[in-house]
């Protein structure tokens, strides 16, 4: 039975279910030191003293930094950005002469307990120059920093990109249809907050992270790069992690101060983050304002779009560079033709925390935008909203379909795909002619309920490589080292699967390492939905590349020719006799010689793009203006399946994060620029009584062509659509096509939008 396909149980479980779980915090070494961070408890204005006078006398205070302690670490470079010109606008480690955010560091303060650290930290006093403080994105420019950068304004960067005759779409249209939208800003808040423990090793003046995630050898790099060292005088460690969504992995500032206080102090510096700092400081995300102005021919087909957009990027630019407003200007036409497509997206500066990727970066926001222009285009013609996606959408004859773009450095091209037959499997699977006689039943009898949907493309299987390398043990148990990294999704079962299929064996014998940069130089991590395709690919590739090494190995030690030798279930067998070798008896016998032992590298120069439908079913209550989701459903076409139950956890937590950004979560700043969401208490989120049941409709209709699995990432699609439709759907449900313009639809919102 083939291991690709199967709901297998997650091997990764049994240490997190037997409380053997190792996370940041619970990481400790002796004599170590605690780090706390003192940060600005203002806006924007000019750093005018820090004074650490009485915090030095706390008992157990070892070391007080501020800027100038550190001044030979340089800003925090970006990580997979082509834009130039957005290098002044890097965070520093510490602020030094401006403050331009609420949470930014100011001090660290290292002391024997974390106690000790966070007394210390209260008394040490910030004297700043405030200034009115920049918090509209949609504001003209003003200056950055206006007297250390004079001239420095706050638009690092302006992106472009284009493809067909605009101009011949908009002479040509029958009607023009303009909206102004907008995604407010919030973020993955995973369980777990950010934290590390530095050590240092002085004989081979060696730093090791413990706590790193999400994209360890990158990180290496970098905090390398800005210590001075050789690359491998510093190594990453994973442990386990409490959730990444695009937020963990990202280098901050405290990650490169812990390693650097654990090389100058001598000591092991260990960092947690509580949960007000997190909401404060670790990167926000969407906030995002979309002015679109489409051409539209009387059948409603979309001929041309026109967008403006303005990205809410906060007080600094940090690692993930234009990432974000990259993905939102190239994926924006999602899975529909538009033959001519012009966007400008205007990256801006405010004295907000600096925001960065969070699960389907760009296109959970500009999902929302073109799927609401699609609503729009149906009212104004007067079709059906399922008839004018289906008119628009990009017909099978044309795939590969070359968007005559690039984004992250490739061209956007989608690879595979059968996007009306998914919609017409969506409509039978939930009989949406029924649905919809239902629910007018419901409408005219006085209940406010409605039905939206959300068609996306989604991008994953970024390249340009990976590597695993894999020996079998003289025991038969087989060892996968990679570069990859786990953030929650599955990984090591995922991998162990793909592996168990090639080779014929039991994924109980299949261990894989992952995050640890000591045992592999090269590694990309995890993010834009890339595992499965670039990992997995690399492991079927070795896998092979095993399978020849075993038969090699089998001719000569049963001394016949290579072509009398097969390969079957984890044996090599002697053709037409019962002469057979298992793989842990080659891997004992050819011990002295190296072992049985292989490598696999998967290349790609394009990315994979999976896609899918959302359809949702809210229900408004005329009273409260709470708005229930009923019914909610996905489908969601990766190519091939290789775990059916990850895929569908993958669907089913992103659809939770996908009603918070849609319903709940919004980060407010009061007129001085002031957090007012740094709690629970504030930041609201979805808990289990509001997030539905979550069907899903899996298909494996598309397989990739560019890779040999045939897979497509899962991990970003159950979020993507969301915001559109339950825009859609409270659309519906009050009778007001083209209604919600802005998320999250909030009970005060939705009531004046009502009123």
């Amino acid at each position: 039975m083939s291991a690709i396909g199967r709901s297998i149980r997650r091997i990764e479980d049994r240490a997190l279910l037997t409380g053997n779980g190792r996370f940041a915090a619970d990481l400790n070494r002796e004599h170590q030191l605690h780090m706390r961070v003192v940060r600005s408890p203002v806006a924007f204005g000019r750093l005018v003293e820090v004074d650490a006078s009485d915090a030095a006398d706390v008992p157990g205070v070892e070391a007080i930094w501020t800027a100038a302690d550190i001044a030979e670490l340089p800003q925090i470079d970006f990580r997979m950005t082509k834009i130039t010109g957005m290098e002044p606008y890097r965070q520093w480690c510490l602020a030094k002469d401006y403050v331009r955010y609420v949470g930014e560091p100011v001090a660290v303060v290292f002391a024997n307990s974390p106690y000790a650290a966070e007394d210390a930290a209260e008394l040490v006093f910030c004297d700043i120059d405030e200034v009115d403080a920049h918090l509209e994105a949609t504001a003209e420019p003003v200056a950055f920093m206006p007297e250390t950068m004079p001239g420095l304004l706050t638009e690092p960067a302006v992106l472009h990109k284009s493809c067909g005759d605009l101009d011949a779409a908009f002479a040509e249209a029958a009607e023009v249809v303009e909206l102004e939208l907008k995604v407010g800003r919030h973020t993955g808040v995973p369980l777990e907050t950010r934290g590390a423990l530095a050590v240092h090793d002085a004989a081979t003046d060696t730093v090791t992270m413990y706590g790193a995630a999400k994209v360890p050898h990158y990180n290496r790099g970098a905090i390398a790069a800005m210590l001075g060292l050789a690359i491998d005088r510093v190594h990453l460690s994973e442990g386990h992690v409490g959730g990444g969504f695009g937020i963990r992995g990202e280098l901050y500032p405290e990650d490169v101060l812990t390693c650097h206080a654990a090389r100058r102090l001598g000591r092991p510096v260990k960092w947690i983050e509580d949960r007000k700092e997190h909401l404060m400081a670790a990167n926000h995300s969407r906030d995002q304002v979309y002015r679109m102005r489409a051409a539209i021919a009387p059948d409603g087909f979309l001929l041309g779009l026109d967008v403006t957009f303005i990205t809410d990027q906060g007080a600094y630019v940090r690692t993930h560079g234009a990432t974000v407003s990259d993905l939102s200007a190239a994926l924006l036409p999602g899975p529909y033709v538009i033959p001519a497509y012009r966007v400008a997206g205007h990256i801006r500066l405010t004295n907000k925390t600096p925001a960065g990727t969070y699960r389907a970066p760009g296109r959970y926001e500009s999902t929302f935008a073109r799927e609401r222009l699609m609503d729009a285009i149906a009212a104004r013609v007067g079709i059906d909203r399922l008839e004018v996606r289906r008119r628009n959408l990009i017909p099978e004859s044309r795939i590969p379909f070359d968007r005559g773009m690039d984004t992250l450095g490739t061209g956007v091209v989608y690879d595979s795909g059968r996007y009306h037959d998914l919609l017409a499997r969506l409509e039978a699977h939930v009989g949406w002619e029924e649905l919809a006689a239902s629910i007018a039943e419901r409408r005219a009898a006085g209940e406010m309920v409605g039905l939206g949907l959300g068609y996306f493309i989604e991008k994953s299987g970024l390249g340009p490589e990976d590597m695993v390398r894999m020996r079998v043990a003289p025991d038969g148990g087989i060892r996968i080292i990679t570069g990859a990294a786990s953030v929650g999704q599955g990984i090591e079962t995922a991998m162990a699967q793909i592996c168990a299929d090639s080779l014929g064996v039991d994924t109980a014998r299949i261990a894989i390492v992952h995050g640890q940069t000591s045992l592999i130089e090269k590694g990309m991590g995890a993010f834009a939905s890339r595992v499965t395709v670039m990992t997995g690919s690399a492991i079927k590739i070795a896998s092979e590349a095993l399978i020849e090494a075993a038969l090699d190995i089998g001719a000569k030690l049963f001394q016949v020719d290579r072509a009398s030798v097969a390969y079957k279930a984890g044996e090599v067998r002697v053709a037409s006799s019962d002469r057979a070798m298992s793989l842990a008896q080659l891997a004992s016998a050819w011990a002295e010689q190296g072992g049985l032992a292989a490598e696999g590298t998967f290349r790609s120069d394009h990315m994979t793009y999976p896609y899918g439908i959302h359809l949702a079913q809210v229900r408004i209550d005329p009273g409260t203006c709470d708005v229930l989701v009923e019914r909610y459903t996905v489908a969601y076409d990766i190519g091939r399946v290789i775990n059916p139950m990850l895929v569908e956890g993958q669907i089913v937590g992103a659809v939770a994060q996908g009603l918070g950004g849609a319903l709940y979560e919004n980060f407010e700043y009061d007129e001085a620029g002031q957090p007012l969401a740094t709690s629970f208490a504030d930041y609201l989120m979805p808990t289990a009584l509001e997030v539905p049941e979550v069907f899903t409709l899996v298909r494996e209709d598309a397989p990739s062509p560019i890779n040999p699995l045939g897979v497509k990432g899962a991990g970003e699609g159950g979020i993507t659509a969301v915001g559109a439709a339950i825009a859609s759907a409270v659309d519906d449900a009050a009778g007001r096509p083209g209604m919600v313009t802005r998320l999250p639809i909030t009970p005060d919102r939705l009531h004046a939008w009502l009123a």
